[in-house]
């Protein structure tokens, strides 16, 4: 894991610009260091890292996100979550503390929405019984980016989405002045739109929200 972790980095900053990372930076309201990798560099230089034969065992995940998550630069967050997807096919059960562990630390949208999406929306997806506790329990949280993830994990269930769920959770979340809730608002609502635009409109209709939340969820229903 070591040299894994080792090789990687060293990989990562060989390739670093100093340029591009004070614009990553800026453009991420200074929150984060960054080496200065691109994105579709970033993923060239970590192929080789997310190979079936390259990929560490599932039992020192865990302690390797940690690692990478503690780590200042941005590129090596990034990376964590692209290799827990990998780990993703076939979640464990026990999987939501490590989701947990990086929705609430180093938070922000690009780690947050990759891991309410495509990770968190998987493991629900196999494991549906734990969303009604976990939801619960992240919406009595004071955590905006638990209460986010409770918003997108259905993002991409389409005709599968859990209308009364996403009733429920919006319901508990209007009022808020938080912009990255009232915009994840409306985002699960424009993105459910183009499966069922009549119950988009409708719900909209009749539910007192957020002009910004109103606006997004509609940007397809009106054209």
């Amino acid at each position: 894991m070591k040299i894994y972790l080792r090789t990687l980095e060293n990989e990562f900053r060989r390739h670093g610009n100093s340029v591009v990372a004070k614009g990553q930076k800026a453009y991420m309201k200074d929150h984060f260091e960054f080496i200065g990798l691109k994105t579709p560099l970033r993923r060239k230089l970590q192929k080789p890292f997310l190979e079936k034969a390259a990929l560490p065992e599932k039992q020192e995940l865990p302690e390797m996100v940690e690692i990478l998550w503690n780590m200042p630069e941005r590129e090596f967050q990034l990376f964590a979550q692209e290799l827990v997807q990998k780990f993703f096919r076939k979640p464990e059960k026990t999987d939501i503390d490590l989701l947990e562990y990086m929705i609430v630390n180093k938070s922000w949208w690009d780690t947050v929405d990759f891991i309410a999406v495509k990770l968190l929306g998987n493991y629900f997806w196999v494991y549906p019984a734990q969303i009604k506790p976990y939801v619960d329990k992240w919406l009595a949280s004071d955590n905006m980016w638990l209460q986010r993830s409770a918003l997108l994990f259905q993002h991409n269930y389409k005709d599968k989405l859990d209308t009364t769920l996403l009733q429920e959770v919006i319901h508990k979340l209007l009022g808020s002045k938080e912009f990255f809730i009232n915009k994840a608002i409306g985002w699960i609502l424009r993105q459910y739109s183009k499966t069922n635009p009549d119950w988009v409109k409708q719900f909209v209709d009749h539910t007192e929200l957020a002009k910004l939340s109103r606006k997004e969820a509609l940007k397809n229903v009106d054209k």
